[in-house]
């Protein structure tokens, strides 16, 4: 299997470019090859990714299925918290 690294694909990038990179990402994907993506821009990640993980002093701390998580709790997880607050 062949696999692609993209890391803050479009930090810095205006909306036009970024829709081309998606897309690109997108099509790779459909080839079948594996995407990591690295970003700091969540809505990015959980737009794009069909699982996320969420690291903590470099272990893995999380693991959510597309559609199954959110912004708030990927930021509780990466930030060492082991328990939801209340919203």
């Amino acid at each position: 299997m062949h696999q692609s690294l993209f890391e803050e694909p479009t930090r810095g990038v205006d909306v036009g470019a970024r829709v081309e990179i998606y897309n690109l990402i997108n099509q790779l994907a459909r080839q079948g090859k594996a995407i990591l993506i690295v970003s700091t821009d969540l809505a990015e990640v959980i737009g794009m990714s069909d699982r996320i993980f969420a690291m903590h002093d470099g272990r893995i701390v999380g693991e959510w299925q597309r559609g199954a998580t959110d912004e708030r709790s990927v930021m509780l997880a990466a930030g060492g918290s082991s328990k939801e607050l209340a919203s």
